[in-house]
């Protein structure tokens, strides 16, 4: 393995053939009763060459650790004959392979078939034809969206023509004073029960309040309690629109996302009717009064990380129409009885976009929507500012320290480059909540290195998608067999 090595630092000068035993030399950890390796750990070693296939004859390997070196070529097919590994590749922008999410390809650009001696050429893909690829598909979708523009302008007019005393009435009928829906018969009371409650909310409801409103708790006659979002004055706008896109919402249903149950429409307001959680938000577990008397442990703290990922995953990939969160932060995590973490706020900013241009006919609102669709599609092929957003949530859930914490504000750092410096310096210890005890030293280690880091990629393309994120948790919290489910996984809707 070292001869293929380029060890400039001679960081490895103790790796000696002649050695009985290799268990002494740097990075090296054997297992105590058989003496074969368990651990390589070379992180941070500026390290070159490539991976030798001869790693698979290491049957008894668990962690292989060379992140942050420069290493290159194929990561060889042999390293499946470790059965207990778990290894960490991020910050070797050369590796290629099933392992980093990166295919190899010949010099010609196309994937390669065999894993042949690769050559720097080989393992970076051809940037600049990419860049045209892209750019011809954006000016064939920009040309296509611009005819079906013009399409539905010369639509609408013929209609519009024909039917103009009909849009009159429907306009006329989005006039009445007080209107309530529920979703999928969510809200089992009477009408007048829940209007009743709603009209009579008051400060002393309060619960929180956010970007979008107010949230107050209301608690029905048989004491079943919810969560009600009443919007800004600010945002007033189409009620159609708006109405259409939260049917939209309340038809999304998954175990980690609030539940949406309806909607009411009053004479002063709107209100967003929700699951009540009783728990509160992650933000006041970590931050607000009380912290010692409800410590979050490392294995809670797992579950929420793998419990918000999912929901998110979900509004990523599996809904449709597919939601980009955009807000994602510890507030924004709710939790349960059982400090399951459940997402909120998904889905509002795009209703109160197109609830803010009621002056437009509705063809074109309809076209704005489907556009706005693909742009958030656009965005999540290619990882966009959200991942940075969920770092953020993944070091503010293992430090215990919000992304703007004095600690490192004061010396010109947010928590990503105290992390860096902490990482550098070797003090992966403390970067953990003082008040979490039982941190596990390699989950801790694969959620900085091999998911936080990867989040913040100099290269949007090689950030990961929320499935290849959620894979990372799930192997960590659930089992260390890697899993091929998300690999096959559709993403269509």
């Amino acid at each position: 393995m070292k001869s293929v090595l380029n060890d400039s630092m001679n960081m490895l000068s103790n790796w000696q053939d002649s050695d009985e035993s290799p268990c002494n030399w740097t990075g090296i950890t054997c297992h105590p009763q058989d003496q074969r390796v368990s651990a390589i750990n070379l992180p941070y070693m500026q390290l070159g060459g490539t991976i030798s296939p001869s790693i698979g004859k290491l049957s008894r390997l668990q962690r292989l650790a060379l992140h942050q070196n420069s290493l290159h070529g194929f990561i060889p097919n042999e390293i499946a004959s470790c059965t207990e590994l778990r290894a960490l590749f991020i910050g070797n922008l050369d590796l290629c392979g099933q392992q980093v999410h990166k295919p190899c390809r010949t010099s010609l650009g196309f994937p390669a078939v065999l894993p042949h001696a690769a050559s720097d050429e080989a393992a970076v893909p051809p940037k600049r034809s990419s860049h045209y690829i892209k750019g011809l598909l954006i000016g064939v979708m920009a040309t296509l969206a611009f005819a079906l523009f013009i399409l539905l302008g010369f639509l609408w007019a013929w209609l519009l023509s024909k039917k103009e005393k009909s849009g009159q009435e429907i306009y006329r009928s989005s006039e009445a004073s007080t209107k309530l829906i529920t979703f999928h018969g969510d809200l089992p009371y009477p009408s007048c029960e829940i209007i009743d409650k709603l009209e009579s909310l008051d400060e002393e409801d309060v619960v929180g309040s956010g970007g979008f409103g107010t949230v107050y708790r209301m608690v029905m006659n048989d004491c079943g309690t919810f969560a009600v979002k009443r919007i800004d004055r600010s945002r007033e706008g189409c009620d159609q629109v708006f109405e259409r896109e939260l049917e939209i919402l309340g038809s999304i249903k998954h175990i980690n996302l609030v539940n949406l149950r309806g909607y009411c429409r009053l004479p002063v307001s709107k209100l967003l009717i929700y699951d009540y959680l009783a728990m509160g938000s992650l933000d006041d577990f970590l931050h607000g009064d009380g912290l010692e008397e409800r410590p979050l442990n490392w294995s809670v703290r797992l579950r929420i990380a793998l419990g918000s990922a999912r929901g998110i995953a979900y509004l990523h990939h599996d809904c449709c129409p597919k939601i980009v969160h955009r807000d994602i932060k510890s507030s924004n995590i709710l939790l349960d009885e059982n400090l399951e973490p459940h997402v909120s706020d998904f889905g509002l900013a795009k209703a109160f976009w197109l609830m803010r241009m009621p002056m437009l006919p509705q063809w074109l609102l309809a076209l704005l929507a489907i556009l706005h669709q693909s742009i958030c599609r656009a965005g999540e092929r290619h990882k966009s500012q959200m991942y940075i957003a969920l770092e953020f949530f993944l070091l503010e859930l293992v430090t215990g320290k919000r992304p703007t914490d004095p600690t490192f504000v004061k010396r010109g750092l947010n928590v990503v480059g105290w992390m860096n410096t902490l990482l550098r310096e070797n003090r992966l210890k403390d970067l953990v909540d003082k008040r979490c005890r039982d941190a596990d030293p390699e989950s801790l280690e694969a959620i900085l290195a091999e998911i936080a880091a990867r989040c913040t990629d100099a290269s949007p393309d090689d950030r990961p998608s929320m499935n290849q994120v959620l894979q990372l948790l799930e192997q960590e919290v659930m089992s260390p067999c890697p899993s091929d489910f998300y690999d096959s996984h559709s993403d269509h809707c």
